[in-house]
């Protein structure tokens, strides 16, 4: 891991993903890129100001950054940059990891709330969109290395090799060990599905050189069986693949991925198809 981006807009719960971030990237010896979008105050954006007192803002947003981002590298001894914009948020964040050759992002997480079910939020929203991997860090989660890294799975026979690769390559690095967590609604036993069997051979091949254990569950109640893994396992990290839905099933399908990362009192991993 070499770049790591981290977005504030100073909120208490972006401010705790950021020295989140920050630890990572002390613990890999990442550079970390501070991205702020500024958006108008709305008492400014309904009013006629002239060009000069929205530059003064911008600027004043910059310095804080900047500020906020040297505190970060005497504190942790790494390369901070600050970078802001004055855009929306997802509209910036592909280019700007592209632009920094970014390996994560990182976001705050803030607690779950029923309009959060239904439509999601900046965190949430960028989960389902965005092409890269995204670590939702909710508030009050303080990175202390990650030892147990649970990888939840609906879907056995469909997890890319890639995917695992990059499941492997994170405790290689951490020293951590790893569950596969397949909780299954619709199939008998393990043993008796031949692609259920073949996936875990894959597993076998691609997971080789680290300690990881398989679990599979029988239920229809998913989001409510991984809950409960993560306490049992003590995991420290919770990783999912997001899985694209048509129009009209994306209107009514509530994603397992955007529920599990509003509703977790550790870090969820999402990493993309």
């Amino acid at each position: 891991m070499n770049t790591i981006i981290v977005a504030t807009d100073f909120s208490v719960v972006a401010e705790n993903a950021v020295e989140y971030a920050a630890a990572i990237a002390k613990t890999h010896h990442a550079k970390l890129i501070l991205f702020n979008s500024f958006a108008l105050p709305v008492h400014a954006a309904n009013t006629l100001l002239p060009a000069h007192s929205i530059q003064h803002m911008i600027n004043d947003n910059m310095d804080k950054l900047t500020v906020r981002a040297t505190a970060l590298t005497e504190k942790y001894g790494i390369e901070v940059v600050p970078e802001s914009i004055f855009s929306f948020i997802e509209d910036e964040l592909t280019g700007l990891f592209n632009k920094h050759k970014g390996d994560v992002l990182v976001l705050g997480m803030a607690a779950r709330t029923t309009e959060q079910d239904l439509w999601g939020n900046t965190t949430t929203s960028a989960i389902r969109k965005l092409k890269f991997p995204v670590l939702a860090v909710p508030l009050g989660a303080v990175f202390e290395g990650i030892r147990k890294v649970l990888f939840a799975c609906d879907e056995l026979s469909s997890v890319p090799d890639h995917i695992l690769a990059r499941i492997k390559d994170l405790p290689a690095t951490v020293e951590a060990e790893v569950e596969i967590f397949h909780v299954d609604d619709t199939v008998e036993e393990l043993k008796a599905d031949d692609k259920n069997l073949l996936s875990v051979n894959v597993m076998n091949d691609e997971m080789d050189g680290i300690t990881y254990y398989y679990k599979n569950v029988k239920s229809n109640a998913v989001i409510k069986e991984i809950a409960k893994e993560v306490i049992a396992y003590k995991a420290n990290l919770l990783v999912m693949v997001p899985r694209k839905h048509g129009f009209w099933s994306s209107i009514v399908h509530r994603s397992k991925t955007r529920m599990m990362a509003a509703g977790l009192d550790i870090p969820l991993l999402s990493i993309p198809v």
